[in-house]
């Protein structure tokens, strides 16, 4: 290893070293995966500086491809579980990543879509790597991640943020790499072109905090897209009242109503969510209480006025009467 690559965030994050590896492993670019390879050890560093690891993080990354900010998070963190689609980079992440951190890297094979907190529990268990009960780690006692970081597959990036805030209740922070399409509606302000029911869905979990711009050529072959590290930190969302904070059954509920608001965005509130299977006098009160116009669109409205219009829905019986429409039995 030269110099200049001892002193890289990551040793794999130039052309040459990539050309080398994939050439060592008989590999070439899988577009059907979306695999653009990081090759700028400079947005490694800063991937690096904005996810503020530590030696207490528990890392979850998704899309390690061939290892390349994945080797750079092992010299800083207690535990990386990668989960990766592609069959043909298991030997290559076994070199890059297994090899030289035993005890700290994990691999799990196949669709991080279907991840659980069961699975990704026994993968950290699998290094010996537990979570603290009564200040003192428990062997048996699953840990779950508190950061997810990754250079995610563009294709189900923006689903994935989602979903692991939903399902991994430990997680405390995302950093990112996504498309920078994703990256402007998971900032989004309501009125904006951006904005829908993506983000405020993303907003009753979490909040950006952070972002840098990645241009093509920073990636072998660059992609036709331009893309973004953001930063994302848990952001409980609390009841109307503010006298706590919304279990999980609740977000899923404030969720339904969101995505029923939206399923017809140019029409009314009113009109979309009573097309989609709200009576409208129940709905009609429900605006009322949560001081909702009817007449106004969903993409005029934030977070928090979607916790209240659920809040009343369900006050007012609605979660009883949409229950076939969230089973989609309509």
């Amino acid at each position: 290893m030269t110099s200049a690559a001892q002193d890289a965030a990551s040793w794999l994050a130039n052309p040459r070293a990539t050309r080398e590896t994939l050439e060592a492993f008989g590999l070439a670019t899988k577009h059907r995966l979306g695999q653009n390879f990081l090759v700028e050890d400079n947005i490694i560093r800063k991937i690096i500086r904005l996810a503020e690891l530590t030696s207490d993080d528990v890392v979850l990354e998704v899309g390690p491809g061939l290892g390349t900010l994945t080797v750079a998070m092992l010299d800083y963190v207690r535990a990386v579980c990668s989960i990766e689609a592609d069959r043909e980079l298991e030997g290559v992440l076994a070199t890059t990543c297994k090899e030289p951190h035993q005890d700290s890297f994990v691999l799990c094979m196949g669709d991080a879509l279907k991840a659980t907190p069961q699975l990704v529990g026994d993968a950290y268990a699998s290094l010996g790597v537990f979570a603290d009960v009564d200040g003192k780690e428990e062997s048996g006692a699953l840990i779950g991640p508190n950061k997810f970081v990754s250079n995610l597959p563009y294709q189900v990036a923006a689903t994935l943020i989602l979903l692991f805030f939903q399902e991994f209740t430990t997680l405390e922070q995302a950093i990112v790499m996504v498309q920078a399409e994703v990256a402007d509606r998971i900032a989004a302000k309501p009125g904006t072109k951006a904005y829908g029911a993506y983000t405020a869905k993303l907003a009753l979990y979490a909040q950006v905090s952070g972002r840098f711009e990645v241009a093509p050529g920073n990636f072998m072959p660059p992609p036709r897209v331009n893309s973004a590290v953001v930063r994302l930190e848990r952001a409980p969302m609390t009841d109307p009242s503010g006298t706590g904070v919304l279990t999980s059954e609740q977000l899923f509920w404030v969720a339904r109503v969101i995505d029923a608001a939206f399923a017809q965005r140019r029409k009314t509130i009113r009109n979309s969510m009573s097309a989609s299977g709200f009576k409208k006098d129940t709905l009609e009160r429900a605006l009322l209480a949560a001081h909702i116009e009817p007449t106004v669109r969903a993409e005029a409205l934030g977070v928090k006025d979607f916790v209240r219009l659920a809040m009343a829905l369900a006050e007012g019986g609605a979660y009883g009467e949409e229950t076939a429409f969230v089973h989609g039995r309509r």
